[in-house]
């Protein structure tokens, strides 16, 4: 099916009431004019635990500040080159973000490494980069210094920290020359079946995405950005950082650490701040509803929140409506509920409901759906599936559901691969030609229309051209001839038993005497099982003390001791698993995997990878705690 969405003429969106934003054609421009005209207002404000106004920007210091960082890198002969950005969260990250786009260097956030991690994704990135320069703060590049020897690729950056900046230097900056076209910065994605691949982003791309963010949420000059969210995602990036600038409005941030530690943090800034514009993704909201206490609800006031984006992972009706019942008492309206779907290659929305409009819910048929057709559901059917629909897009963007193999246009309301074509595409995959041409530029096999972005995500259009998304081309199972999506069967085995940590989990097949078995792996609860200590005088109640907040484990680490009464617990676990399995998908589970919690594979924006899950079970390298199973 080929939908177009019908131009609409720009309304006129004012930075104030002088000069119209469509008028801009980069973020320097744009952040220049605000700190000229708008010097005083408050840009970004960072809450130290997620409650302390640690620091603020406003357009004149930010302004300031990029120009010291850029003049930096200008005087090195650095303009044009690609420059990592390593960052604690914080607004150090911000004022380096746009040091680079001032000096026309090529920025590319990243993950801070911790101590003793492994450095590979980092080390491929800087050598597909080709980049010639490292922007961090002193401490991160202390921690570094000890793997020059090792990563001699490191050690031949350029490494400016930028927290201790000569704010003399902004007189010697100069504008570039940047066109509306030209790269702002490489969005390098999680690399969940291989190695990462650097998502070319132009200044035009944000712009455009911003416009069409901005009509769909209805940002206004009463608006407040809230976000947890990591900037060096692209979600966290551009929703939390260019999104305020794009519209002139305030945003108040708090480390991703802050919100996972206590998630009410999240929601009292909200109320504190009277926010009316915060994005999470699905597993958010659920954590919200399952671990904040009556007590803390009293203090809650969510009456302002207006739009509250469900994106970056599958959207769950159960958790929408968990959420609405959870903290209706506290002033949340559920028509605040914006589920999204969008991807790097497409700078970031694709489509999402609109604000004041509820989210569709359809009720389809699980059988019809594994045969790629949607067909609805009685309200009583135990084998319903429910979706939810991920709205529109507000701008030029054109979706095509297209048949995989065939590359032909599917019918309405039949299941596809999503495929789209506009100005928020991006520009392709730095330098990697080949993939480039495979993601960007392909063609309709019947009439050649193109090029088109393939998302590689399956779903379809609705009649009156609403997106629902069903899953991943490369991710589904194919077993006896029928599709399973693998994360419908990771909600089942998650919803199955209290130890399964939720959104821990990855269903996936392996060929036995060639025929293909499913295999779930999922990530146990402490609780359920101790590691085994040097001291066994440690009394358990101590040990559970001394372990309980520990997050980071050595990675090679097998060892286990595993109480009898675990071993009954575990079968308790597997017989739940196949269960429910066997009764909401008709299939028969062959190994079942539990895992040590905080070990499933994951890419640095918390999916997880399917791929490395399957790799790390037929390697026998995943930290299993139930080996007894054979």
């Amino acid at each position: 099916m080929v939908v177009k969405f019908k131009k609409v003429a720009p309304s006129i969106n004012y930075v104030s009431d002088k000069k119209p934003i469509n008028e801009f054609s980069n973020l320097v421009d744009l952040l220049r004019w605000r700190a000229i005209n708008q010097p005083t207002q408050k840009a970004y404000t960072f809450l130290k635990h997620g409650k302390t106004e640690l620091d603020n920007l406003t357009y004149q210091k930010l302004d300031l500040r990029a120009r010291n960082i850029a003049a930096k890198m200008q005087l090195s002969g650095l303009t044009g080159e690609r420059a990592l950005l390593l960052y604690p969260p914080g607004l150090e990250f911000i004022s380096a973000f746009f040091g680079c786009l001032y000096a026309g260097v090529i920025p590319i956030p990243l993950y801070p490494p911790k101590r003793n991690q492994n450095l590979s994704r980092l080390q491929s990135v800087v050598t597909n980069a080709e980049a010639k320069l490292a922007l961090t703060t002193q401490d991160i590049l202390k921690n570094l210094t000890k793997h020059f020897v090792k990563i001699p690729d490191f050690a031949g950056l350029n490494w400016f920290t930028t927290d201790n900046y000569q704010e003399n230097l902004a007189q010697a900056w100069h504008n570039p020359e940047i066109m509306d076209n030209s790269l702002a910065f490489l969005q390098y994605t999680s690399g969940s079946t291989g190695n990462p691949k650097g998502v070319m982003v132009s200044h035009k791309n944000l712009l455009i995405n911003s416009a069409d963010l901005d009509r769909g949420w209805e940002h206004d000059s009463n608006s407040v950005i809230v976000t947890w969210l990591p900037t060096f995602h692209d979600m966290g990036l551009i929703y939390g950082v260019i999104q305020p600038l794009y519209k002139g409005i305030p945003c108040y941030m708090m480390a991703p650490a802050s919100f996972l530690q206590s998630p009410v943090r999240w929601l009292q800034a909200i109320t504190c701040y009277k926010g009316t514009h915060s994005a999470a993704p699905n597993f958010a909201y659920e954590l919200c509803a399952r671990r904040i206490t009556p007590e803390q609800k009293k203090a809650l006031d969510l009456s302002s929140w207006k739009m509250a984006l469900n994106g970056a992972e599958p959207v769950v009706y159960k958790v929408l409506k968990h959420f609405s019942q959870a903290f209706k008492p506290c002033g949340f309206n559920p028509t605040a509920f914006c589920p999204g779907y969008g991807l790097a290659e497409a700078t970031l929305k694709v489509t999402s409901v609109r604000t004041r409009e509820k989210p569709t819910i359809y009720r389809v048929q699980r059988d019809a759906l594994q045969e790629n057709r949607v067909v609805f559901a009685q309200p009583k059917d135990e084998s319903q599936q429910i979706l939810v629909g991920c709205g529109y897009t507000e701008i030029d963007t054109q979706i095509v559901i297209v048949n995989p193999e065939t590359l032909t246009p599917c019918a309405a309301e039949e299941v596809g691969e999503i495929w789209i074509s506009g100005t928020t595409v991006a520009q392709g995959y730095w330098q990697q030609t080949e993939k480039t041409q495979e993601t960007f530029e392909a063609y309709l096999s019947d009439t050649q229309e193109g090029p088109f972005l393939r998302t590689g995500d399956l779903g379809f259009l609705s009649n009156d051209r609403e997106l629902f998304v069903t899953g991943r081309v490369k991710d589904v199972i194919i077993i006896r001839g029928r599709n399973h999506y693998p994360q419908d069967i990771e909600i089942t085995v998650e919803q199955c038993h209290d130890a399964i940590i939720n959104h821990r989990s990855a269903a996936f097949t392996v060929q036995v005497n060639g025929q293909e078995k499913l295999v779930i792996t999922a990530e146990l609860e402490r609780r359920y099982y101790r590691r085994r200590q040097q001291f066994s005088a440690v009394p358990p109640q101590q040990e559970r003390r001394k372990l309980g907040d520990r997050r980071q484990y050595i990675s090679d680490y097998r060892g286990f001791e595993v109480k009898p009464s675990s071993l009954v617990i575990f079968d308790e676990i597997i017989t739940s698993i196949k269960k429910a399995v066997s009764t909401h998908h008709g299939l028969q589970v062959h190994h079942i995997s539990l895992l040590r919690v905080g070990t499933i594979p994951k890419t640095s924006s918390g999916k997880i990878q399917r791929h490395a899950c399957r790799q790390g079970f037929l390697d026998n390298t995943l930290t299993v705690v139930n080996d007894n199973q054979k």
